[in-house]
């Protein structure tokens, strides 16, 4: 028998369990936020919202870029752990390579005078001394994030809507297995 939920039942098994994160110490005082249905359903509208919201706030140079992304799943009751887990798309191995171009983006459109080594030598150090010496990069590099994030979130939007809609054509074209 062709069971239509195949997927979504993998999906769950690898999700963390709503009542362990309503119920954990750390997290009591936001708990009445975490009841609503749509946090934990994996459907079209929410895990499509969650890919939307999750890819926006990975492109934003941050230090907690999860916070903001669960605050936003929450308020728009999207899929509150794929928002998360697609945040950590910049994480210490991808963060090297979209940071820096997050910041170039920023430079050439606030047009930043700044060497090209400096912006080679993007590192979490360079960072620092460029923020306390020039707050204008951590602009810029916060425009270049938003910049590349916008489309990108729209990109990750769509597409969830695109396959989980040619996961349902192709479920309902598929003959039953009896």
């Amino acid at each position: 028998m062709h069971n239509a939920f195949m997927p979504k039942r993998r999906f769950y098994r690898y999700l963390p369990n709503p009542r362990a994160i309503r119920e954990h110490p750390a997290l009591r005082p936001v708990s009445r936020w975490l009841h609503e249905p749509d946090l934990w359903h994996m459907n079209r509208r929410s895990v499509s919202g969650a890919a939307l919201i999750g890819l926006f706030c990975a492109f934003l140079p941050i230090p907690f870029q999860m916070l903001p992304a669960a605050v936003l799943a929450i308020a728009c009751r999207c899929n509150l752990a794929v928002c998360i887990a697609l945040v950590w798309i910049t994480n210490p191995f991808s963060a090297p390579v979209i940071y820096p171009i997050n910041f170039l983006v920023g430079v050439k459109l606030f047009n930043i005078d700044i060497s090209t080594e400096q912006i080679m030598d993007f590192s979490l150090k360079s960072l620092k001394s460029l923020l306390i010496e020039t707050p204008d990069i951590f602009l810029a590099a916060t425009l270049g994030g938003i910049v590349l994030g916008i489309p990108i979130a729209i990109g990750g939007y769509y597409f969830v809507l695109f396959a989980v809609t040619r996961y349902r054509t192709h479920r309902i074209k598929a003959p039953s297995h009896s």
